[in-house]
């Protein structure tokens, strides 16, 4: 880029270049407590009753669950994306808990999450009273000490978490038709995540996958799916 200098009333006007860097400046994070407090839970209200749970106290509950994972994610390891944090609430939980009514009425008591991470959906929606037997496989270490410290603090005594693959799992046969349901949270793509699931889940069960964009390419790229699952 050249400098140029510019001309006022006949005299020359010396011009300073701004110099900036390649990263810009950015905010300091708000503390978690103030995070926590600015979110609209309220808005999980109209789905915690329809799940027929105590609204207050479930409430109470997931900001706990909330404030473990904010913490964790600033000073352990990373749970979510930095970027969500300040929308922690719309992306993760409400996510979570917005279909808790729907898998309930699936009537499924024994539930296995996969690549459970910082614990999203199963945490919150075992919360929220869906299922009598969670058990999240995750193969992160960091991510199950997490998931650990989430079980004992809240209480979470229907909840068990594995460090493992799962893959290693159901090629060692331990987990066939163990299941009723099965839950999965931007992990694989959809074809060998139902192949994973069709090991665990016995017949007539369900598996509810949280999907993005590409829900109906994949659908559509791999169909070996719709050999032992329906939609």
């Amino acid at each position: 880029m050249k400098r140029s200098d510019r001309v006022r009333n006949g005299r020359p006007r010396q011009v300073s270049d701004r110099l900036k860097s390649g990263r810009q400046k950015t905010r300091p994070a708000a503390p978690v407590a103030a995070l926590i407090r600015s979110q609209p839970w309220d808005s999980l209200i109209p789905h915690l009753l329809k799940a027929q749970v105590e609204p207050e106290a479930t409430l109470e509950r997931l900001r706990s669950y909330a404030r473990l994972l904010l913490e964790w994610n600033r000073n352990v390891s990373n749970l979510i994306s930095r970027h969500d944090e300040a929308r922690f609430l719309e992306r993760h939980i409400a996510e979570s808990i917005e279909p808790a009514a729907w898998l309930l009425s699936s009537g499924a008591a024994r539930w296995l999450d996969f690549g459970s991470g910082g614990g999203l959906p199963a945490i919150p929606l075992a919360i929220a009273g869906v299922g009598k037997q969670w058990t999240l496989v995750e193969s992160r270490r960091t991510k199950t000490l997490f998931l650990r410290r989430v079980v004992e603090q809240l209480g979470l005594s229907n909840v068990h978490v594995v460090l493992s693959r799962l893959e290693d799992l159901v090629a060692e046969g331990k987990l066939d038709g163990s299941f009723d349901a099965f839950t999965s949270r931007a992990t694989l793509a959809l074809a060998p995540t139902l192949a994973l699931a069709g090991r665990v889940v016995a017949p007539g069960g369900a598996a509810l996958l949280w999907k993005g964009s590409r829900r109906e390419a994949e659908m559509r790229e791999d169909r070996r799916w719709q050999t032992a699952w329906e939609l």
